[in-house]
């Protein structure tokens, strides 16, 4: 006999929905209870993963810099003296204070500040600086003059593998000056504050903030050569921030770009803080009339060091061209002009160079001073 089962629909019917009801409140039950828990425990897990990473990152990199990278000796100075430095130290001491110190909004803000200061421009009335003032060295905080060659009354302290001669100083070159470029490789360079400009130092005299900085003496002096008539591209973007290492790559960058859309440019006047001794030590002035200015300084690069560079002695020409009518209207203004084996984008154009403005114990007003008196030497030359 065979046994036949039956099976009845509705009951099949009837245990579906009760697997599928059972199934729905295991399903809330989860969602509600055990994820909660779950994001909780994956938050700390995150936390502790992010604490540990910069606490890696960290030692990783002072360890690096610290016990790897040697002690190096850095020949620098007027006095061509020889300063000892932990090449980690140096560069924990520019590069990672900026970084602690400084957050994304200071630049958004300093951007804007740039904004407003190119605005105010057409609004502020330039006063040109005047001729026949009575200019002399200030000894004080200064440094002893030193020089290899000289070209009637400019000095050159040739520090190149280049051999000077009298022909070769001649300043006979013509360069376009309707249009300039200023920039600065080191924007971060600043001076000694000031009860008139105040602000919060990092490292060896750095800060973002664009009108604190050498970025500022820059506007001064766009701000001078508009007022006789040049058209000035003044570019203050940030070459050395966050990091200082790179710099020059960076700022070749900016020249080229700028150089595309304004092929007629020739003068590019890269301007600096002196970087010679430290603190409230060095600080090189001139007084001119009842003003006190920041000296000045060419630096012209040869490319002796291994790059290519077939613009340097035209270069050299200019900055002597340049100087012989700063010391015919200011003299002692500047100081010897400093000609060494690296390049410093100088090869983009033939009336390229550097002017170091002042030193760390200059103040910002005085280097702005300064200005002024380049402007018409400019003008005038």
């Amino acid at each position: 006999m065979i046994n036949v089962a039956v099976i009845n629909l509705k009951d099949i019917l009837k245990y579906l929905v009760k697997a599928i009801l059972v199934l729905t409140i295991i399903i809330c039950f989860t969602r509600y209870f055990d994820i909660p828990d779950i994001q909780k425990k994956q938050t700390n897990l995150n936390e502790n993963i992010e604490e540990n990473t910069k606490k890696i990152s960290e030692y990783a990199y002072t360890y690096c810099f610290d016990t790897v990278l040697p002690e190096v000796l850095e020949n620098r100075g007027e006095d061509d003296a020889i300063i000892e430095q932990n090449i980690g130290e140096k560069i924990l001491g520019m590069e990672l204070n900026l970084i602690n110190n400084i957050v994304p909004k200071e630049i958004e803000e300093n951007t804007t500040e740039q904004a407003n200061t190119e605005e105010q421009l057409q609004e502020e009335k330039v006063e040109l600086a005047q001729e026949n003032l009575k200019t002399e060295v200030v000894e004080e905080k200064n440094m002893k003059a030193s020089y290899t060659n000289s070209y009637g009354n400019v000095q050159i302290r040739n520090k190149s593998d280049y051999e000077l001669t009298e022909d070769m100083l001649v300043p006979d070159i013509e360069v376009n000056k309707n249009k300039i470029l200023l920039l600065h490789t080191h924007t971060c360079e600043s001076y000694t504050p000031t009860e008139e400009n105040p602000y919060q130092a990092s490292g060896n005299y750095r800060t973002t903030d664009l009108t604190k900085s050498v970025a500022r003496v820059g506007t001064e002096l766009e701000k001078q050569l508009k007022g006789y008539g040049y058209q000035v591209i003044h570019d203050m973007t940030y070459h050395d921030y966050p990091a200082y290492s790179g710099s020059y790559e960076r700022s070749e960058k900016t020249i080229r770009n700028i150089l595309e859309q304004n092929s007629d440019i020739q003068i590019v006047l890269d301007l600096h803080r002196d970087a010679v001794g430290s603190g409230t030590d060095y600080g090189p002035k001139v007084k001119i009339g009842e003003e006190y200015a920041a000296q000045l300084m060419f630096v012209i690069g040869t490319g002796t060091g291994g790059l290519e560079h077939p613009n340097w002695l035209q270069n050299l020409k200019f900055a002597i061209k340049v100087q012989q009518k700063a010391e015919e209207l200011y003299p002692g203004l500047f100081r010897s002009i400093l000609l060494n084996n690296y390049r410093y984008n100088q090869n983009l154009t033939t009336g390229s160079a550097i002017i170091e403005v002042g030193a760390t114990a200059n103040t910002l007003e005085e280097c702005m001073t300064s200005m002024k008196y380049l402007a018409k030497i400019l003008d005038a030359m």
